[in-house]
């Protein structure tokens, strides 16, 4: 008698044939299974340490071999911009033994430690074709001299001390700021130098009082005396007094305009006795009458 129940082989015979008839079982188990296979066997050898370190040392090698090609080779730097003084120093500050590969350069590093530089504004890097390492160099002009407790300094519009000096000939014609703060209001005494230009031949310097306001020194002991609001107002019209009147020419040893609505004048000892005589004069005459 034939039995009823359906035959367990042909069963998976027939699902066996169904799935063959997928494209994606066909494709793994012709490309995904042989790739399973030999992508293990690969792994089992690389992961064996001694292979490890031999293919580490490949790598190193090849690695070695590209960057040290002549075209790669760094051999010299060239610094633009600046003068041959500031030039050494940059010079001293990039720590790089020559030849080296551009690779090794970190050009990043060596911009930061050049603007590190007193000297030295603003900097970038290159390496440029021929193995040149460009430094091109914005440096840091000198704006004025700064006498501080510690003595005399090179500084610019900022304020950044460029250099000291041994003594005040050494910066040529550049005017002279005395006192602490004057290093933060550079800008406000170049533009008190620049009103100042009538009589610069009589300058003498800047004095910062209070690290507040600034007082003008002249020759003679002149002192100008000025306030801590609009000190460059308060001194142009100093100077229109002294050209329309000769303010500047007497006697006096102060002008004080640190509160502008009372400006005074201190007179030296000759204009004082000059002072009591004419008074003197005019109490004799008033007497007589």
């Amino acid at each position: 008698m034939r039995s009823l129940m359906p035959d367990p082989a042909s069963r998976w015979g027939y699902r066996l044939q169904r799935m063959w008839l997928t494209p994606l079982f066909r494709a793994l188990l012709r490309t995904g299974l042989p790739c399973m296979i030999i992508g293990g066997a690969v792994y089992a050898h690389v992961s064996q340490p001694h292979v490890r370190v031999a293919i580490g040392e490949s790598l190193l090698e090849a690695r070695s071999w590209v960057q040290e090609r002549p075209e790669f080779m760094v051999h010299l730097v060239a610094i633009e911009g600046v003068s041959e003084e500031t030039a050494e120093v940059v010079r001293k500050a990039i720590h790089v033994d020559f030849p080296v590969s551009s690779f090794d350069l970190d050009l990043e590093a060596l911009r930061t430690d050049v603007e590190t530089l007193s000297p030295v504004k603003s900097a970038s890097l290159r390496v440029r074709p021929g193995g040149v390492l460009e430094v091109g160099v914005t440096e840091r002009v000198p704006a004025m001299v700064w006498r501080s407790w510690d003595g005399l300094k090179l500084i610019d519009v900022d304020g950044v001390v460029l250099r000291p000096l041994s003594e005040r000939g050494e910066a040529g014609v550049l005017p002279l700021a005395v006192g602490e703060g004057a290093e933060r209001a550079v800008g406000e005494a170049l533009d008190l130098v620049r009103a100042a230009a009538p009589i610069r031949d009589r300058l003498r310097g800047l004095r910062r009082m209070g690290e507040r306001r600034w007082d003008v020194v002249l020759d003679r002991g002149q002192v100008i005396q000025l306030p801590e609001e609009a000190p460059v107002r308060a001194l142009e019209r100093v100077i229109l007094l002294d050209t329309a009147q000769d303010l500047l020419a007497r006697d006096i040893t102060h002008v004080d305009l640190r509160n502008p609505r009372r400006p005074t004048l201190r007179l030296a000892e000759s204009g004082l006795e000059e002072l009591r005589e004419i008074r003197g004069i005019e109490l004799g005459a008033n007497v007589n009458e």
